[in-house]
């Protein structure tokens, strides 16, 4: 894993011819990477609760490569691989079991505590105890089968770097490789293909392997082919006509008037989303939960069905106002007198969009991030409003909008942007984090023209992310917005609703109609929270929007637990005490490179996402940036060990330092492209010096298997610490990062005279 925490490991390159050994190595580097990245995404996604703790399974594969390349002195075999990943697959491919591990650890860990899911109530009269223990030991069987499939592939990379004879050669193949795996994934992903592909790619790549270690190459083509078939399963949902893989989520869709044919599906899951029972013409899940309906709101189709659309006696008997007219979609353009121009972020399916068309809006601007969402909305929405030629849309981050536009606009919506999806594997944010931070909403201010209102709507389920909102908006544009909360109905699913900027303006057009009037006052009314205006603001540098305050949640307590009894049962396993009695010097140095690493590519996914926006192709070059960056150290490093090592050092420390008194958000303003480059150099500048340190040490190590075991379990440290900000802030981490290198400095193994330093 060498410099590179997405990687099982890696450096240096060049002019070598290339043998047997480096072919294999490549190989497994690739498949490696590939597979990683494949079941961080496809786990996080059937068990809900890892999309919020992706790290989890990134720490756990780190774990099995590390312990793999301390255990590289047993043979690899194929088969030592695919057997818990046959494993892994059937659970989480068969419906049955998909279902019950996905909704049963999800519910289980999300009433512990310091979670906020997608109601995050407590459903259970059990002792929290023994709800932890009980979601523990279902998600340590998961755990423990990552666990096992990663470790051959670290004995298998430990025995190859530790062989090479140029080592710095050897691990340059190895980054190569992890380029290659990356890339690959990005493609499926891109693609939206579906997790059969991803195995068959996989698969593909394995069987080179085939009969490795003496085993049969027919029980081993078989234990490949079950995996491709379960592939097939685990790509669609029992009921549900449509399964799309997108590149941030899994998405099916279900015509409302076939919600019979979804028989399989609600049985296992039962009717808790209240859309599937008739609001809409189709309803959109998303990983496994209630996400969207497309609505017709037309004059024509209201009228048709009154029997829906009437207003129904509340719970108290009382018939609340007709609310024909004045959707949660319809109210943007409502509050304001002339909206010639409209920005929707967050578009979804076109439920906004067909709003501000019914409306009059002359121009709108659409902007999802999911490009899936964006053509099942074009094509299953019955008013069709991404056909009107009214309407402009954009696949883009609304951050990332945000900082590229130089429109104006006369209001500014945000749809329901609420994610059930991490912003990449090497951060523990969701997409929607960075959206209302308080700095964002600064930026969608600038957008305003003279007169401009904000909407922003939000299913806020807590006080204290209503309240946080409330706050966000009363900094930004200096007085507490309008708030009510508008009911789920068959006009829309309801929510917070939240109105600034020019609140004459909105108020005003209130008051002009009795029927307005009357709603806002009954929305008002039964707004389900109070709101005392105490909740922390959510900023770039802490954009925890579903902390209730800074605290790092009690699950992640639990889930290191987890990791250590995991770690015991490894070592136990593998039969390898020794791994800890012969821990050394070296290996603590190697440890704290990791560490230092892994954060610092936090830091550098956190800040692309402010500054670029937090879309999979950003999340994708960052990573491969910092790849490059660390070839580009191989290549330097013959030039640089005719100089001392100290100055690189100091190098590393200082750019760490340096890094964090730089605001990188003040070059939002320049051309994308030329944004991109200032913003990847700053951040990867100390990935440079990092990997001349890491080269020089690598070369120096007596034992390289043992080095990039050390490097892997560092790694793994600096994931888990990851949650640390939760309480001091992203930025923060630069210290801690700048601590590990100096302790790595202080750490270092010593010169190996019999090193060539051949490259």
């Amino acid at each position: 894993m060498g410099e590179a925490p997405s990687t099982p490991s890696s450096v240096a390159t060049t002019n070598a011819t290339p043998t047997p050994q480096n072919g294999t190595l490549f190989l497994i580097s690739v498949i490696g990477l590939f597979l990683e990245l494949l079941l961080i995404r496809w786990v996080s996604t059937e068990i809900r609760i890892f999309a919020y703790l992706q790290n989890t399974v990134l720490v756990v594969c780190f774990l099995g490569l590390g312990m793999g390349c301390w255990d590289s002195r047993k043979p690899f075999t194929l088969r030592s691989m695919l057997v818990p990943l046959i494993l892994l697959t059937a659970l989480l491919a068969v419906p049955t079991t998909r279902v019950f591990l996905g909704d049963s650890i999800t519910e289980l860990l999300g009433q512990i505590g310091g979670m906020e899911l997608w109601d995050g109530d407590a459903t259970s009269d059990w002792p929290v105890v023994a709800i932890g223990i009980l979601g523990l030991s279902l998600a340590a069987g998961l755990l423990y089968l990552l666990w096992a499939t990663f470790v051959p592939v670290g004995r298998l990379l430990g025995r190859l770097m530790a062989d090479d004879p140029r080592p710095l050669r050897a691990y340059s193949v190895n980054i190569v490789g992890s380029l290659i795996g990356i890339w690959l994934f990005v493609a499926c992903s891109a693609l939206g293909l579906p997790p059969v592909a991803w195995f068959l790619v996989f698969a593909v790549g394995a069987a080179f392997l085939l009969g490795s270690g003496g085993k049969s190459k027919l029980v081993d083509a078989g234990l490949l082919a079950g995996i491709v078939g379960l592939g097939i399963l685990a790509g669609t949902e029992p009921g549900w006509p449509e399964t799309h893989w997108s590149p941030y989520q899994k998405l099916t869709l279900l015509p409302v008037d076939h919600v019979p044919e979804a028989t399989i599906w609600r049985k296992l899951r039962g009717e808790r989303f209240p859309g599937i029972q008739g609001n809409g013409t189709h309803f959109i899940g998303v990983n496994n939960v209630g996400y969207q309906s497309t609505i017709d709101l037309s004059r024509e189709n209201v009228a048709a069905h009154p029997e829906k659309f009437d207003p129904k006696p509340d719970k108290a008997g009382k018939m609340p106002t007709d609310q024909h007219g004045f959707s949660q979609y319809d109210l943007p353009a409502k509050l304001h007198s002339h909206p010639r121009s409209m920005l929707i972020v967050g578009a979804g399916s076109g439920n906004d969009v067909a709003g501000a068309l019914r409306n009059g809006v002359e121009s709108v601007t659409a902007v999802e991030i999911d490009p899936v969402i964006i053509d099942i909305g074009r094509r299953v929405h019955p008013e069709k409003p991404y056909s009107d030629p009214r309407v402009t849309v954009v696949n883009d981050d609304a951050r990332s909008f945000f900082a590229t536009t130089d429109q104006k606009f006369d209001v500014i919506a945000f749809g329901l942007l609420d994610s059930h999806t991490s912003g990449s594997a090497m951060a523990n944010t969701r997409l929607d984090h960075y959206v209302y931070t308080r700095e964002s909403l600064t930026h969608a201010k600038s957008l305003l023209k003279p007169g401009g209102v904000v909407v922003l709507s939000f299913l806020a389920y807590k006080p204290h992310i209503a309240d946080r909102m409330v706050r966000a908006l009363t900094e930004v544009f200096g007085e507490k917005p309008l708030v009510f909360y508008v009911p789920y109905n068959a006009y829309g699913w309801g929510g917070l609703v939240c109105v600034a900027g020019d609140l004459p303006e909105a108020r005003k057009q209130i008051a002009a109609d009795p029927k307005f009037t009357a709603l806002i006052h009954e929305w008002e009314a039964g707004l389900p929270f109070e709101l005392p205006g105490t909740t922390e603001v959510p900023t770039d540098d802490w954009p925890y929007l579903y902390l209730e305050h800074r605290q790092i949640p009690p699950l992640y307590f639990l889930l290191c637990i987890a990791l250590v009894g995991l770690f015991i049962v490894g070592l136990k396993r593998l039969d390898s005490p020794q791994i800890l009695r012969g821990w050394d010097r070296t290996q603590t140095h190697f440890a704290m490179l990791g560490a230092g690493f892994m954060l610092l590519e936090v830091q550098n996914i956190s800040k692309a996402a402010v500054v670029l926006g937090n879309t999979w192709v950003v999340n994708a070059v960052i990573i491969s940036g910092v790849l490059f960056m660390i070839l580009l150290a191989n290549v330097l490093s013959g030039w640089a060990k005719r100089w001392p090592i100290w100055p690189v050092y100091v190098a590393l420390v200082g750019s760490c330092l340096g890094l964090y008194f730089v605001d990188l958000s003040r070059f939002a303003f320049l051309p994308y492209a030329t944004k991109a480059i200032v913003v990847g150099l700053l951040t990867s500048l100390p990935m440079l010096f990092s990997g001349l340190v890491f080269a020089r040490s690598w070369e120096a190590a007596e034992r390289k298997d043992a080095a990039l075991g050390a490097n892997l379990f560092g790694a793994l440290l600096g994931a888990m610490l990851q949650s640390v900000t939760f309480v001091i802030g992203v930025k923060a981490l630069l210290l801690i990062v700048a601590g590990f290198y100096l302790l790595a400095v202080l750490t270092r193994p010593k010169p190996n005279p019999l090193s060539t330093g051949t490259v």
